[in-house]
């Protein structure tokens, strides 16, 4: 049987494959994205790009319902820490109500005036009582509250905005404690003395509720004062001032200052608004130095994103 014979098969050429230049322009640009690229380094740069990597890393991803979980557990752990708190202020409350009325009392006692507060309603120093406790709660509470929301917060920042904020919240507080102890032990005296000399033909029957809110705005407004350095430093932040900026416009700040320290210790005795008036001076200057900080810091980290490049 013969075999049939296999007939030659012609090939054909393959069509040329030509696609736009958009439609490869992107192909490559997406490979590009998605390909990691590993760029020969030398042992210095690679150690430069170690530290880099390390201090950038950030924390772990988490879902919003993870989120909402975490931030739950965040805010039942601070209120809990406030209840114990206000706990614990309840059995300070009265000895937190004569350390307050003290100035009052002496400056009244100065006056040669009856060194007495009253209160005008039946539950007033029940009310004063529960609302110092609560203060006091917040205050004995707020380095957990704020522990819980950097706890919450952390995860999501990268190494180098950990330690900035960790700065910025111990100054912060403690220039509003520095602001509150300058207020009660020096401008308070003060402001009660220069208030209590206006006598006529009435005498005065301070009431203790009107005397706290008093006291919380005069302590309130000096703790938010002494955070100068702070606003500077964010002012600084965003590019609206500089060091030389604060330099060259001294003179406009010192008029500022003495406004506020007319306001603020409304005393006919000159030596307590000059000490003040150095006290916001001194801040000022912290705060050009502040300034001056982060300028430096800035110039430094576009110095070396120059040379990267």
């Amino acid at each position: 049987m013969a075999t049939p014979r296999r007939l030659p098969t012609k090939q054909l050429p393959l069509p040329a494959l030509s696609l736009p230049t958009e439609i490869l322009t992107a192909l490559r640009q997406s490979l590009l994205t998605t390909l990691p690229t590993t760029p020969l380094m030398t042992n210095s740069s690679q150690s430069d790009s170690a530290i880099v990597a390390a201090s950038e890393e950030p924390g772990a991803q988490m879902t919003f319902f993870e989120h909402l979980v975490e931030l739950r557990k965040r805010i039942i752990n601070s209120l809990a820490s406030i209840v114990i708190g206000s706990a614990i202020g309840w059995v300070i409350a009265p000895h937190f109500v004569n350390l307050m009325v003290k100035p009052m009392v002496k400056a009244l006692a100065n006056a040669h005036l009856n060194p007495q507060l009253v209160y005008s309603h039946p539950a007033g120093y029940v009310t004063l009582l529960i609302t110092c406790s609560i203060y006091i709660g917040i205050v004995i509470a707020s380095p957990w509250v704020l522990f819980q929301v950097w706890q919450f917060v952390a995860p999501a920042l990268y190494k180098h905005e950990r330690s900035a904020i960790t700065g910025f919240l111990f100054s912060t507080v403690f220039l509003f404690l520095a602001g509150i102890a300058f207020g009660y032990f020096i401008s308070l005296p003060y402001v009660l003395r220069f208030l209590i000399s206006f006598q006529g033909p009435v005498v005065p029957l301070i009431n203790i509720d009107e005397y706290f809110d008093l006291i919380l705005l005069v302590l309130l407004g000096l703790g938010l004062v002494f955070e100068l350095p702070v606003l500077i430093f964010f002012l600084t932040l965003f590019g609206i001032v500089t060091p030389q900026f604060l330099i060259r416009n001294f003179r406009y700040a010192l008029l500022v200052i003495t406004i506020l320290a007319a306001v603020l210790t409304p005393s006919p005795d000159a030596l307590s608004m000059v000490l003040f008036m150095l006290v916001l001076i001194a801040l000022y200057f912290v705060g050009v130095g502040v300034s001056w900080a982060v300028v430096r810091k800035r110039k430094k980290r576009d110095a070396a994103a120059g040379e990267g490049r």
